[in-house]
This record gives C-alpha cells, sequence and structure tokens, in this order.
C-alpha cells in the first residue's frame, strides 16, 4: 500500500501556526448572531420533537434544594441545562431553555429571594464537557436570565452565596479545558455579578474547582485550587499549585493553609481537591493523590503460571525451555488468535521473527497507561484548627472509588448533624461512620455509577438527593433504598442510527449509558410504569458507541463500547460476538479512539470497516479481519490518551472501495481501490484538528464533504468543507455559521442541495449547498449536536444531542426546495390523507381525554405577510377559512378538520344530512374530498387532501 499525498486549496489560506482558543469576544458576537438567525430563518417554524429517552437520564452535576421544602429543588445536568420541581422530583420543568447554553457547572440558590446563579461550564474535565458563557442570574426563579459576566470562565467550579445577601457571591472558576487563560481564579461580587472582583489567582493553568464556607459563618471560607493540562493526547490532572486557600473575610483576600507544615500533601503530585466544612473549625477534603505509591505497596503476588510481565525481559533461550503446555495455558488464558500456539510461537521466536517481549507488547493497547496507573488515589485529610494543620482519615487506599480517573469526581459531603458521617463521590458513593476511617457502599441496583452531586438534609439525617452520570435518585434511609427520578429527557448521545422497519427503530450510543434502541413514535409518558414495558430497550453496556444494522436483517446490529470494544449482536437470539480486530504478534497494538467508528458497506452488509489508527475490514460480518491500509494517521503522542486514532469512516455509494477516513490529528485520506492505496488529501486544511466527519456524497461520484473540530484545543471556529474532485482541491462551505465547533454534517438523501450540520450548540441547514445557512432550532435549545440520520422512508431526520436526547423533524418540505422552489413567491405543499373516525372530539369514557384530528398544512414565501386560508369541500363550499401573518419562509398552519360555525351552516344549506357534534363543541368534516386554497404574496395555490 502507499500514501500519496495532493492537494490545492481553493477559498482559504494555508493555516500552519499554533491553533489558538477562540476570543471570548468572538463567542459573545456568535450568540448575538445566531439569535438574529434564529429570528430570520426560513425554518423557523418547522418544529423539532423530543422523542426521548429518559429512563438512562444523563450526568447531574448539582442539586439544590429547599431547606425549608425539600420537596422542591433544582437539578443541574452537565449538557442538559436546568429543571425544577416542586413534587419530590415526580415531574421536571426545563427553565434554561431560551437561554444561549445547556452546559453547567455549578448552580446555588437564594431560597428567600427566589435568586439563581448558573456556573455555565461544566467542571468534571471529561471528554465531552463542554464551555459556557459565563455567570447566568435570575431573580424570578428561572422566568428570566441575564449574564452576569465571565464570559472567558468556560468552566464554573463552585458558587457561593451569602445567606443573608443574594448579592454577595462568591464563584471559584476552572478556567478554559484545553488551554491556558487568566480569567480563572475565585472572583467575589457585592452587586448581584453586576462588578467582579479576582480575589485569588495562582496561575494561568490553575483554576478554582471548590469552594465552601462555614454553615454558620459565611466568613469563614476555603477553596481549592487545581493545576490541570488537558490536551487531546494526554491528561495531566495535578500539579504545585494544586492546594487549599482560606478567607476570614468572606472571600475577600485569601491564605494558603496546605503547606509542607499542615500535613496535607504538596508538590506535583495534589491533584483535584473536594472540600465539606462542618463548622468553624472543622473542615474534611478528598484529595486524587496523584504521587505514585511505594513501591512495596505495588507489589503483587505471584500467581500460579505463566503471566505478562514474565515476557518484558525474557531471553530466547529462557523462552524456548518453557514447556509447550506452560505456554499453551497463557496463550489460552490471555485469549490469543488461534493460529498463536506454542509450537508455531516458538518456531517464530527461533527465526527471530517475534521476541518473547512481543507476547506482553500484544496484551497491551493505547490505553494501558490510563488504566494501569499505580497511584495512590482518593485519600481523605480532616482538620479541626481551621486548616492548620491536616490529618489523613483512611486506614487504607480507598481502591475502587476513583480508579484511574479522579479528575472526574472529588466530590465530599459531610452531614450537617453528625460530624463523623462523611460521603464521598466517585465511581461508588460511599459512607463513613467514623470520620473516614472506614467506609460502606450505599449505592443501591438502582443507582447509576459516577457520582457527582448529594444533598444531605440538615433536618433530616439520611434523606439524600444524589446525582450521578445517571440522573437523580432520593434516599430516605441513608442510601439503603432509592427513588430514581429520571423524567426529565437529558440524553448524552454519542451517535445514532435507524432501521428499516415499520414504524422505524432509533439506535443509540450514550455517555456511560450504553446503546438504547427504540421506535421513533414512542411516546414519552408515565404508561410504562403500568405495562412495565419501557418502549426504549438497553442492548449493550458502558459508554454506548457507534451503532450499524443490517439492511437486510434488523435484528442483526453492530456496536460497542469506548476503545473499539464493538460486538455483533443478533437481538433475536441474544447472542453476541466480540469482533475487535486483533493485531498480529510482534507488531504494535492498534490505537482505537475513544468513539471508534464502523461502517458498514452500502454495496454488501456482509462487510464492515472498524478504524484504529489503521484501517481495518471483515468480509464476513466481523468473524475475520484484513487490515487495508497502514498508519493513517500522524502517528500518535506521548500521553495517557488514545491519539492518532481514526475517528470517521464514508465509503461512496458510487463505488465499492472508494473510502474516506479521517482522524483525530487532521488527516482525511482516500482509498479509490479498496485500501490498495491511498492519498493524503488533507494538506490545505489548519493542523491538528479532529476530524469530526468526513461524508462521500450520495449525490456526485467526486464529492466529498469534511469537518474539523478544534474542541480539543478551545477553538470553536466552525469548520466545513467540500471537494468536487475527490479532495484534490477544497472550499470552505462555513461562510455565515455562527461561531461553535462542528461535529456532524449530513447531505440529505434526495436533494444535492440541503445539507444539514450539527455543532456544540446547535443545528444548522442550507438549501445551496452550503452558501448559506439557516438555525434549525424549533424545540430545540442551544444544546451540542453529535449526531444526524435520515430515515429515508419516511422523511425524518433524526438529531442526536448531547444533553438532551432525540429529536425528529419532518423533512419532506425542505427536501422538495430547488432552487427554483426557493424563488417561488408561494409555494403549498401536498397534504397527506388522513382516517376519518367516529371518536373525533368524543371521549371514550367521562374522564378520558378525546381523540382529535390534525392536518398541518405547510407553505413557503419568499416574504413576509398577511395570507389567507380557505378549506372547500368538493363542491366549492367554504367549510372553513382564517387569516394568518406569514413569515418569510416555511409556515405551518394547523387545521382541526373542523367546520367554522359559518362553514357548518353554508355546508348544511347545500347538503341535506346530518352533521352531529361532538362532545368537545366542534363538528369535524365527514368523509370526502377537499381542497384547501393558500392566498398571499399576490399568489394562490391549491391542493387537496382526503378524508377516508
Amino acid at each position: 500500500m502507499k500514501i500519496v499525498p495532493f492537494f490545492l486549496l481553493l477559498g482559504f489560506s494555508m493555516l500552519t501556526a499554533q491553533i489558538s482558543p477562540t476570543d471570548q469576544t468572538e463567542v459573545l458576537k456568535s450568540l448575538e448572531k445566531k439569535a438574529q438567525m434564529g429570528q430570520a430563518s426560513l425554518v423557523k417554524n418547522i418544529p423539532l420533537k423530543n422523542i426521548g429517552p429518559s429512563i438512562m437520564s444523563g450526568r447531574v452535576v448539582d442539586v439544590a434544594v429547599n431547606p425549608k421544602s425539600p420537596i422542591e429543588f433544582y437539578v443541574a445536568y452537565a449538557s442538559g441545562g436546568l429543571w425544577y420541581t416542586n413534587n419530590n422530583g415526580t415531574t421536571f420543568t426545563p427553565i434554561m431553555d431560551n437561554t444561549p447554553t445547556q452546559n453547567i457547572g455549578d448552580i446555588a440558590v437564594h431560597w428567600e429571594s427566589g435568586t439563581i446563579y448558573v456556573g455555565t461550564g461544566e467542571n468534571n474535565a471529561s471528554r465531552s464537557t463542554y464551555a459556557g458563557i459565563g455567570i447566568l442570574k435570575s431573580t424570578d426563579q428561572g422566568k428570566t436570565w441575564s449574564n452576569m459576566g465571565l464570559p472567558d470562565s468556560h468552566h464554573i467550579g463552585r458558587i457561593l452565596i451569602n445567606p443573608n445577601d443574594p448579592n454577595d457571591v462568591v464563584v471559584g472558576v476552572v478556567g478554559h479545558l484545553y488551554s491556558t487563560n487568566v480569567e480563572r481564579g475565585l472572583y467575589k461580587s457585592t452587586d448581584g455579578g453586576k462588578t467582579w472582583k479576582k480575589t485569588l489567582f495562582v496561575g494561568d493553568d490553575t483554576g478554582i474547582i471548590d469552594v465552601a464556607h462555614a454553615p454558620k459563618n459565611f466568613n469563614i471560607m476555603y477553596a481549592a485550587t487545581w493545576q490541570k493540562d488537558r490536551k487531546a493526547w494526554d491528561f495531566l490532572g495535578n500539579g504545585n499549585s494544586s492546594g487549599i486557600y482560606k478567607s476570614t473575610d468572606a472571600g475577600t483576600s485569601w491564605k494558603k493553609i496546605t503547606t509542607p507544615q499542615s500535613g496535607f500533601p504538596t508538590g506535583e503530585g495534589v491533584g483535584r481537591i473536594g472540600l465539606a466544612v462542618y463548622d468553624d473549625n472543622t473542615v474534611y477534603a478528598v484529595h486524587d493523590n496523584q504521587f505514585r505509591r511505594a513501591k512495596q505497596d505495588n507489589d503483587v503476588k505471584k500467581t500460579e503460571g505463566l503471566q505478562k510481565e514474565d515476557f518484558k525481559d525474557m531471553g530466547t533461550e529462557a523462552f524456548l525451555k518453557l514447556s509447550d503446555k506452560q505456554l499453551n495455558d497463557f496463550l489460552k488464558t490471555n485469549n490469543f488468535q488461534e493460529k498463536y500456539r506454542a509450537e508455531n510461537v516458538k518456531q517464530m521466536v527461533l527465526s527471530g521473527a517475534v521476541k518473547p517481549a512481543d507476547l506482553a507488547s500484544y496484551l497491551e493497547d493505547a490505553n494501558a497507561s490510563l488504566f494501569d496507573t499505580p497511584v495512590i488515589g482518593a485519600e481523605v485529610y480532616k482538620s479541626t484548627d481551621g486548616g492548620v494543620n491536616w490529618k489523613k482519615q483512611n486506614q487504607d487506599y480507598i481502591d475502587g472509588l476513583y480508579y484511574s480517573y479522579g479528575y472526574y469526581f472529588a466530590q465530599i459531603n459531610v452531614d450537617p448533624s453528625n460530624v463523623d458521617k462523611i460521603y464521598l463521590a466517585g465511581v461508588p458513593l460511599l459512607k463513613s461512620n467514623d470520620g473516614g476511617k472506614t467506609y460502606m457502599a450505599v449505592n443501591e441496583d438502582n443507582v447509576h455509577s459516577d457520582h457527582h452531586a448529594l444533598w444531605i438534609n440538615p433536618d433530616r439525617s439520611g434523606h439524600l438527593i444524589n446525582g450521578n452520570d445517571g440522573g437523580l435518585n432520593i434516599s430516605y434511609d441513608d442510601g439503603e433504598s432509592w427513588i430514581k427520578n429520571n423524567s426529565p429527557i437529558v440524553g448524552q448521545f454519542y451517535a445514532i442510527n435507524v432501521d428499516n422497519q415499520e414504524p422505524y427503530n432509533v439506535y443509540g450510543g450514550l455517555q456511560d449509558n450504553g446503546v438504547w434502541m427504540g421506535p421513533h413514535n414512542a411516546e414519552e409518558n408515565r404508561e410504562w410504569h403500568q405495562s412495565g414495558q419501557y418502549p426504549w430497550k438497553s442492548i449493550l453496556g458502558g459508554d454506548g458507541m457507534q451503532v450499524q444494522i443490517d439492511s437486510r436483517n434488523p435484528n442483526i446490529v453492530y456496536t460497542g463500547f469506548q476503545f473499539g470494544n464493538y460486538f455483533r449482536l443478533d437481538l433475536e437470539t441474544g447472542k453476541r460476538k466480540y469482533i475487535q480486530p486483533k493485531h498480529e504478534l510482534g507488531e504494535s497494538p492498534y490505537r482505537f479512539n475513544w468513539q471508534t467508528p464502523i461502517l458498514l458497506s452500502s454495496h454488501n452488509q456482509d462487510i464492515l470497516y472498524l478504524g484504529g489508527n489503521k484501517l481495518h475490514r471483515s468480509l464476513d460480518q466481523g468473524d475475520t479481519w484484513e487490515t487495508i491500509s497502514p498508519d493513517l494517521t500522524m502517528g500518535g503522542k506521548k500521553g495517557n490518551v488514545a491519539y492518532g486514532t481514526l475517528t470517521t469512516i464514508s465509503e461512496s455509494p458510487f463505488k465499492f472501495g472508494l473510502i474516506y477516513t479521517g482522524s483525530d490529528d487532521g488527516l482525511v485520506q482516500v482509498s479509490r481501490d479498496g485500501g490498495g492505496s491511498w492519498d493524503l488529501i488533507s494538506g490545505s486544511f489548519p493542523k491538528d484538528l479532529w476530524v469530526s466527519r468526513v461524508t462521500a456524497s450520495k449525490h456526485k461520484k467526486e464529492r466529498v464533504y469534511v469537518a474539523l473540530n478544534g474542541y480539543r484545543w478551545d477553538d470553536f471556529t466552525p469548520y466545513i468543507y467540500v471537494s468536487e474532485d475527490y479532495g484534490k482541491t477544497w472550499k470552505s462551505i462555513a461562510k455565515n455559521m455562527p461561531t461553535s465547533s462542528v461535529n456532524v454534517i449530513l447531505e440529505d438523501s434526495e436533494n444535492e442541495n440541503l445539507l444539514f450540520v450539527g455543532t456544540d450548540n446547535g443545528l444548522y441547514v442550507s438549501f445551496d449547498r452550503g452558501g448559506s445557512w439557516e438555525v434549525f432550532d424549533n424545540g430545540l435549545p442551544y444544546v451540542a449536536v453529535h449526531d444526524l440520520v435520515i430515515q429515508e422512508k419516511a422523511k425524518h431526520l433524526l438529531v442526536g444531542t448531547h444533553g438532551r436526547s432525540i429529536y425528529k423533524a419532518n423533512i419532506s418540505t425542505l427536501q422538495q426546495m430547488t432552487p427554483r422552489a426557493l424563488e417561488s413567491k408561494l409555494k403549498l405543499f401536498e397534504l397527506t390523507d388522513i382516517k376519518h373516525s367516529s371518536r373525533w372530539g368524543n371521549p371514550r369514557s367521562s374522564w378520558s381525554r378525546a381523540q382529535t384530528p390534525g392536518l398541518d398544512i405547510t407553505f413557503y414565501t419568499t416574504k413576509e405577510g398577511p395570507f389567507k386560508a380557505i378549506v372547500l369541500s368538493e363542491d366549492d363550499i367554504v367549510v372553513s377559512e382564517t387569516e394568518i401573518n406569514g413569515d418569510k419562509g416555511f409556515n405551518i398552519l394547523s387545521f382541526d378538520v373542523a367546520f367554522s360555525k359559518i362553514g357548518k351552516d353554508n355546508y348544511l344549506k347545500q347538503h341535506k344530512t346530518k352533521l352531529s357534534e361532538a362532545e368537545d363543541g366542534k363538528t369535524y368534516l365527514p368523509k370526502g374530498t377537499y381542497v384547501v386554497k393558500i392566498s398571499g404574496n399576490g399568489i394562490t395555490e391549491l391542493t387537496t387532501f382526503k378524508i377516508d
């Protein structure tokens, strides 16, 4: 195989400089631009309907509970907005949907005044932790919001409100996730956020992850600083600048109290810290200690048989002396491919084809260093003298709390009524009744793992409200049993897909919530509590990833979890087969992205592609694999995150083997001969950006689209390109796109001019192949759109969001918008016939709701103005009419399929028939054919529909 670079730049200039974070001014201007575009959008009246699911929920980052009435509280979701309940979580209402972000790090509520502060931008530093836009404030319980500044903060650690003064506020700012910045540290306002004073700043790579005050003394505060450096290939979550500071004047001034003499760890290994204050003198801290464990603590008792480590320093002579049984036991136990058995492996070593150390390397992967790191991990410290001296509380290592990602947790809570009862949030939720010496788990079977928020009732010990990666739980018996409160639709989808069944199913992989499937027309309600059958079903666990469905047999589904762990599922039999490609003995282990791309060939549904750092192809549904490329990345970088991996694959529907790939380090490659040779076609693009999508056109063989994403550099510039010659030349098509990182571009299946784009804060549509873009957000808040797919027969666009689950839009009218149609003064679209029912308007019982019909009449116009709509019977009797003010673009008039009062009288004058009034007071149209006439903008258009 060969790789030949060729490229020519059209429409934009070569960019080779270091990628810079997007300026805060540009972000704010872009939000204003998007709002203006939304008001003028041609599609602002085309609705997007949220179809769920809800039961698995999404990541909760904070809860704020009314201490005087604990059935009233707010729940903040990492990327799903703020939700309010006043019935103990039975139902929730989203209250931030009209703000320019759904990304939250922390919330604080002053209950007496109804004042809410929201720190936008999650603080957990994960792969999908989205930046915010500063501090939002509401003084009317969330009805209206104002931005109070700190727009370049990106991520907020904690907010404190003075219980006696809602204008006295302290904010801990974490700062940028992937770059340095100076708008981080501790900020204080005494005028409700109108002005801010930075009272603690340690450095441009160190922010404030937690702040806590003494319950009865707002003057006494503690702040935890956190030094970190996250890159796409590495995450260093610790440093000398991490530590604890104290204020005795309500955050006006600060003093570092974790000194080498204090008893609290200091130095390079200090990681994320969480705080809990019991009284003026007593404070707890949980610490993600990144110092290495002492060597003796890493020694593992020798187990029977050969181990991976035995081969790392083994010579050829010693290897050949191993018994075949001993070696075969090792090979079989560790799932080596069948072809690797003692006799032939010894022959390979004897011939010099491989070395004994290659057996150890074979079992490793690009993520081994991330999960095998022997650090100290979680520790709990306590001070009883206001932070002067600290004492470690845990007697043993708290293994199994953080594993290797303590940066994601570090939350500690103390029971306000019991100084010795503390809780630690991590993968499990732990409780200690002896001040942190010993622990027990308190998360039961219906509680998801990965905990981030906990409220403890100060007046009723054991009453807990817990937020985790799987939503919200409430306990009244100190964690012995829990209620699940997951009615908010806040799923964090990475990828979605659809099948061709009727009704068709939607599939999707979610952050930490596996892979789910469900019918697109399932209603989100509580009826399943009675039936016991939630319409969506879990089909795989882990962090759910991409899904491919065999078009011949929808029971055959390919999906998996993070880092390329994919399976072929048979949903009918329940069988599953692990199908990740395996490198050859002696070959470097493959690198797999967190969200490894897979693709079923449209030319043959037995053929499956899977991307590591190389592209793999199976001709037999994943049973066997062949590698059809060299390394298609820059080769990876040293770090603890898999990097130098493929992120997207596309095969042209015009030709088998015309394949495009994109990588996380900015390379786009094409093969026109099924992987025999490869051409590098991304040389003219900005360097080092994540290739979020490459898409071969469905309409022209030579056309291909590419989206690049600068999120991992804090660069939110939209990068979208098209080539008409297999990638030899490129043109930017992000002309009027507001600033926001692009995750997906999708070409319509019917109209080559119709494109859809999903970004980190919304959805866009273009009717001229990217020449201009329209905001597409009727019903969709400013939320990250991760994936898009079209169900071609239904003409539905499915929108996978990372924070508000899945949306659906009927795009049949959009698909008809040719260049000529876009110039039409008035275009009225065909209507769907409807089935008559004698039940229209009549409930089935005294206490049930009546079934009511509806017909959406859609028209397009080039000019805003008044329009008249008339519905006529077959014999030209006006049965209903109305006037509306039409917007430029698409308009939808919802017709209730009923007579107007005058229309009914006119109809009865001509027809000697009985028209019965329904119980809802309406008289519905009888069976027949009807004409709809729309007049306006100097034009009249007609269409018909039938009631059968």
